[in-house]
């Protein structure tokens, strides 16, 4: 099978071709229109949202979709100007993946069940112990074989969060059987 090379006639483009005669990529436009159409759905959404009485904020929770859907525009609107102009994203390199490899079901099994064993165990135990345990279990799964040090860092972690949770958000994680403790 041949193929035969297309010539472009001088002081013409291809078909698709913007100016200086880069071609357009569709796909990178196509994106653009879904980040615009996300912008315009988030925005109106938010203008939907009544009037929040309970908010102590004098910007109220009004304000973030805004900001968030405006940003969307924004982006829209800078990404299909450089998509004209002929920019095109950085050719991907590809991953350290052997495709003619098979899947690694193991792996796979061991975070589900550490996933699941952690949305089961987060009450009765609370994060802390839940956590660390998802984090070692997780660890494992992904080749560590420092059991100790990984439960530790799993601890560490997990008491970090409960507290960045706890103080800076004000949310409160399960505390389980730590209660009095933490």
């Amino acid at each position: 099978m041949t193929t035969q090379a297309t010539t472009v006639p001088e002081g013409s483009t291809p078909s698709g071709a913007g100016p200086l005669g880069r071609v357009r990529d569709r796909a990178q436009l196509g994106l653009c229109a879904a980040l615009a159409v996300a912008g315009v759905v988030v925005i109106v959404d938010a203008s939907r949202l009544g009037p929040v009485t309970s908010s102590n904020d004098p910007i109220g929770p009004k304000a973030m979709p805004f900001l968030v859907g405006g940003l969307l525009l924004l982006v829209s609107v800078l990404y299909t100007v450089d998509v004209l102009r002929g920019g095109v994203g950085e050719a991907e390199e590809g991953e350290d993946v052997e495709l003619g490899q098979a899947a690694d079901w193991r792996t796979v099994a061991i975070l589900a069940g550490a996933f699941v064993l952690n949305a089961l165990l987060i009450e009765p135990l609370g994060w802390v112990i839940s956590g660390a345990l998802l984090f070692a279990l997780s660890a494992f799964a992904l080749g560590n074989r420092h059991h100790v040090r990984g439960l530790a860092v799993g601890i560490a972690m997990s008491l970090a969060t409960f507290y960045a949770f706890a103080i800076g958000l004000g949310v409160n994680l399960p505390a389980g059987v730590l209660q009095g403790i933490l």
